[in-house]
């Protein structure tokens, strides 16, 4: 019997289940947006929620504890320069999780945890990333041109 046993266990030991969360957190408070388990994704809803409340404490100790939990330096500055500030009038409920369909080879469930607010950063970086993708699209095009060209030329030589 698991009476008055809180959290779920996620199939892993106490370490792993721990390193797991704290990599979880860390990327959220980093990237705005994680795919997951549902299961995974419920679990560190209260954690994700725990560090954007010590972020809106802004005091040394709250930025020493969240350097304790976080995996990165990076992620505790961002914490509590542009995460945290985002949320300084709301109380609680920072997150959504989106469920986004099933994984194609153990058909587990997957959702999308993401930071509110975070829209309007999800949607630029997309942006950058398409652009990106394009120039080196470009630049690949070009180059097989080039090659295209001189094969072409290089053969007219040897005949």
């Amino acid at each position: 019997m698991r009476h008055r046993k809180a959290g779920n266990k996620l199939g892993r030991n106490p370490s792993h289940r721990r390193a797991l969360l704290r990599n979880l957190v860390t990327s959220v408070v980093v990237e705005d947006s994680v795919e997951t388990t549902v299961a995974k994704a419920k679990a560190v809803r209260p954690l994700v929620e725990k560090m954007i409340t010590l972020g809106k404490r802004g005091d040394v100790h709250a930025r020493r504890q969240a350097a304790a939990f976080l995996m990165t330096s990076d992620s505790v500055s961002r914490l509590f320069a542009t995460v945290a500030p985002r949320y300084g009038d709301r109380n609680g409920g920072y997150l959504r999780i989106v469920r986004t369909g099933f994984r194609k080879g153990d058909g587990g469930e997957k959702a999308m945890i993401e930071l509110l607010g975070a829209e309007q950063e999800l949607t630029e970086k997309a942006e950058k990333r398409n652009e990106l993708n394009a120039k080196k699209r470009e630049e690949l095009q070009k180059q097989l041109a080039e090659q295209g060209g001189t094969e072409e030329n290089q053969g007219g030589e040897e005949a």
